[in-house]
C-alpha cells in the first residue's frame, strides 16, 4: 500500500502543475523552503497540517478538497488491494480490528 505522505505529494503536485505553477512560485506564496515542499510533492516528508494548510492557500484551493483527493487516491487503492486479497483467496474473510 501507497504511504498516505505520497498521495499527498501526488495530489500537491497535480494541483500545482494544473495550475502552471513552479515550485518556486508556491515556495513563494506559502513561504515555505522550495526544497521542502519539493520533499513532500515526492512522498519523501510528511507535511503538518498547518504546512498543508498553508499549501493549499498557495494553491488557491480548500484544504477539504486536497484531502478529498487524497481520500479518493486511497478508496481506490483499497479497492484493487481488496480485489486482489478476493482473487487469491476466494471465500476468504479479512478480519478486522475494530
Amino acid at each position: 500500500m501507497t504511504a498516505m505522505r505520497e498521495h499527498i505529494g501526488d495530489v500537491l503536485r497535480a494541483r500545482r502543475l494544473a495550475e502552471g505553477l513552479t515550485l518556486r512560485d508556491v515556495s513563494a506564496r506559502a513561504q515555505i523552503s522550495l526544497g521542502y515542499i519539493s520533499e513532500i510533492e515526492r512522498g519523501q516528508k510528511e507535511a503538518s497540517s498547518e504546512l498543508l494548510s498553508a499549501l493549499a492557500q498557495a494553491l488557491e484551493v480548500p484544504l477539504s478538497k486536497v484531502l478529498l483527493d487524497v481520500s479518493s487516491r486511497l478508496e481506490i487503492e483499497e479497492a484493487a488491494e481488496l480485489a486482489t486479497v478476493s482473487s487469491i483467496a476466494p471465500g476468504a474473510t479479512r478480519v478486522s480490528a475494530a
